[in-house]
């Protein structure tokens, strides 16, 4: 879903989302909405819920209580149709490793529909610096140039919504750098969400800022109604961990 000219509509909108494992709940009675367009950064100690999150905005993990929408869809009851306008980028490239760069991107394109495929692949495998490489298989390749490719796969469906878990883990600094323009250059009408233990970095995309600590909301809030001393702050005090 696009943002109109003059109604904004919620692009995400997660309301009571709670997960359970057993008697624990990883996440519990968590609810956001977030507009077109938005960066959500979630902090949190390890065992928080972020990756739980995540994984049920991906459609990965079904939750136990309460309800998400993208767009309008109920991800419950359209997972299919959720999907196609979902990308993720997460510690598994998703990719297989003795298929070429191309040959991965051409498998996911083709998946999605996606119109004229190998235009988008050859798009997306320069947009990542690894045009040149594309006739390689994938298990030739260092961490940051699997993530990289894993980077292109994500974004073959042109998604509205873009899930990170921890998208700099592994990166080179020239990676790194690519992934940030990358970014910068698709963020227009697009929704993030980045799981990150980096704090300034997270900082640095966010629009919106999410504290999850044992499983529930410990704060949630546009960016620029905290001062970055003040998040810090808060992140210390309501979590408990320094801040490097």
């Amino acid at each position: 879903m696009r943002r109109g000219s003059s109604v904004v509509t919620a692009a995400l909108k997660v309301e009571h989302l709670t997960k359970s494992f057993g008697g624990r709940k990883a996440v519990d009675d968590v609810s956001f909405e977030l507009p077109q367009g938005a960066f959500l950064s979630v902090f949190g100690p390890n065992g928080a819920g972020k990756t739980t999150l995540l994984r049920m905005l991906a459609t990965l993990s079904r939750p136990t209580g309460g309800a998400i929408e993208l767009g309008g869809i109920n991800l419950k009851e359209e997972p299919d149709k959720a999907r196609e306008a979902i990308g993720l980028i997460s510690h598994n490239p998703m990719l297989y490793p003795d298929l070429t760069a191309e040959e991965n991107l051409m498998l996911y394109a083709k998946l999605y529909g996606v119109r004229d495929p190998r235009a988008r692949v050859l798009e997306l495998l320069d947009a990542v610096g690894l045009k040149h490489r594309r006739l390689d298989r994938v298990r030739t390749f260092s961490r940051g140039m699997t993530q990289r490719t894993s980077i292109a796969r994500a974004l073959i469906n042109d998604p509205s919504l873009v899930l990170l878990d921890e998208p700099y883990s592994g990166l080179d600094p020239h990676a790194i750098e690519i992934f940030d323009e990358l970014i910068e250059s698709v963020r227009e009408d697009r929704t993030f969400v980045m799981v990150s233990h980096d704090l300034d970095k997270g900082l640095a995309l966010a629009s919106h800022v999410l504290v999850l600590a044992r499983g529930r909301v410990v704060a949630f809030a546009e960016k620029d109604e905290l001062a970055p001393d003040e998040f810090r702050e808060l992140y210390r005090s309501t979590v408990g961990l320094g801040v490097s």
